[in-house]
């Protein structure tokens, strides 16, 4: 993900594919015992840049990649291009420009700007609305809940970042989403019954769109996969970007970006779906909940 996009600051930004890439790199150094000075006698460039190659700071170079491999030993074609690949796509987002880039908040950007060129975002949630689906009274009445009183003026602004946001559900090409909701997300009274009701029911509309799946986790399902809290998997279409999972708990931000480790949460994500409702049947549990709410 990239933060802030102007030229001077795209060099000052770690972001998350690039240290996908810097990390892949760093395995192959140390698998042929090789170290960081060795790697940049061979670019001609300070130890600094290597190790700002490895932790993502730097935007990476076509042959700087080429002349690693190269040293590191690393011949197979494929291999090579999947880091070519990783190292352009990660330039692109570094120079992509978007609204986003107003934001106070360097996680909030780095995030938004990877859901924006996502194809697809498979979410898991515990005890809230997903973010993507909310209606703007349950945003104010969530952001009341839990904002000071000193930013209280935030709460505008909050809310026209969560809608921009959702305008990637409709148009010619929109997010894929999938999405395993909690019951208790749906029958917490946010707002009380009346902003509840309309979320609701809003929430069922968004189960008509084709590119929108939502799961209900019930009650009744006893002991489930996924107590350790909620996370966001993004997939994007190009070949050799790795899925990364987006954990954003109270005060902080966190990323997993390897490609085992990712995979370790699909796997985690099918197993909450299999013990959720079929959409259908989570739709229509929407549907009654939000009849209580208006009862």
């Amino acid at each position: 993900m990239v933060a802030q996009r102007s030229v001077s600051s795209a060099n000052r930004v770690s972001t998350v594919l690039a240290r996908q890439l810097g990390s892949q790199l760093l395995a192959f150094r140390e698998a042929v015992a090789l170290n960081q000075s060795r790697a940049a006698d061979v670019l001609s460039c300070q130890t600094a840049k290597i190790a700002k190659m490895e932790r993502g700071w730097v935007p990476f170079r076509d042959p700087d990649i080429i002349v690693l491999c190269k040293l590191y030993g690393v011949d197979d074609g494929q291999v090579v291009q999947g880091l070519l690949g990783l190292a352009k796509l990660d330039r692109e987002r570094r120079r992509a420009k978007g609204w986003w880039n107003a934001l106070d908040q360097g996680n909030l950007r780095e995030y938004i700007a990877m859901e924006d060129v996502a194809l697809k975002v498979r979410l898991w949630q515990l005890s809230v609305i997903p973010g993507l689906f909310q209606t703007a009274d349950y945003i104010r009445a969530m952001a009341v809940a839990v904002t000071s009183p000193d930013n209280i003026d935030d709460i505008e602004q909050e809310v026209d970042v969560r809608q921009r946001r959702q305008a990637l559900l409709r148009g010619d090409d929109p997010l894929l989403v999938h999405a395993v909701i909690w019951e208790a997300a749906l029958r917490q009274l946010v707002g009380g019954t009346r902003v509840m009701g309309l979320q609701l029911r809003h929430l069922r509309e968004l189960t008509e769109l084709p590119n929108v799946h939502i799961q209900v986790l019930p009650f009744r399902a006893g002991g489930y996969p996924g107590v350790g809290g909620p996370f966001n998997i993004l997939s994007f279409a190009e070949e050799g970007a790795v899925d990364v999972v987006h954990m954003d708990g109270l005060g902080s931000t966190a990323w997993v970006e390897g490609r085992e480790e990712s995979a370790s949460y699909t796997h985690l994500f099918g197993r909450l779906c299999s013990v959720s409702l079929s959409p259908y049947d989570s739709a229509q549990l929407i549907e009654s909940i939000a009849k209580e709410m208006s009862a």
